[in-house]
C-alpha cells in the first residue's frame, strides 16, 4: 500500500507520533485505537514511510520490542530518554520495553 503524506490518517499518525513524550511510548495498535482504528500495520507503513523524521523510537511493537532492523539506533535514544528497559528479556536483542512503566495513553 502506498500512503500519501497528505494524507489525513498519516497526518494524524505522525501528530500522535509527535506527542509522546521523552522514556514513554506507544504500540502501533495504541497509535491506532487512539485514532478510532484497527490499523496498525498502517501506522507501521506510516511510520517506515514518513516517520523519519519523528521520534520513531518512541512506536514499538506489542510486545515492548523496538522497530525491526533498528533495535541497537532506538537503544541509544531509549537510554538517553530513561526509558524503562527489561534487559536479557528479550534473547536475540538482549532488551525490551518496560510497557507496564513505559505506555502512554494520551
Amino acid at each position: 500500500m502506498r500512503l500519501s503524506p497528505t494524507s489525513p490518517f498519516v497526518e494524524a499518525v505522525l501528530d500522535i507520533v509527535e506527542a509522546i513524550p521523552a522514556g514513554q511510548v506507544m504500540t502501533y495498535g495504541d497509535v491506532a485505537a487512539t485514532l478510532g482504528s484497527r490499523a496498525a500495520r498502517v501506522v507501521g507503513q506510516t511510520m517506515a514511510q514518513f516517520g523519519a523524521d519523528a521520534p520513531w523510537w518512541r512506536v514499538i511493537r506489542a510486545g515492548g520490542l523496538p522497530p525491526i532492523g533498528h533495535e541497537s539506533r532506538a537503544l541509544v535514544h531509549y537510554s538517553a530518554e530513561h526509558t524503562p528497559l527489561l534487559f536479557g528479556a528479550e534473547p536475540e536483542i538482549g532488551y525490551r520495553v518496560d510497557l507496564s512503566r513505559a505506555r502512554w495513553r494520551p
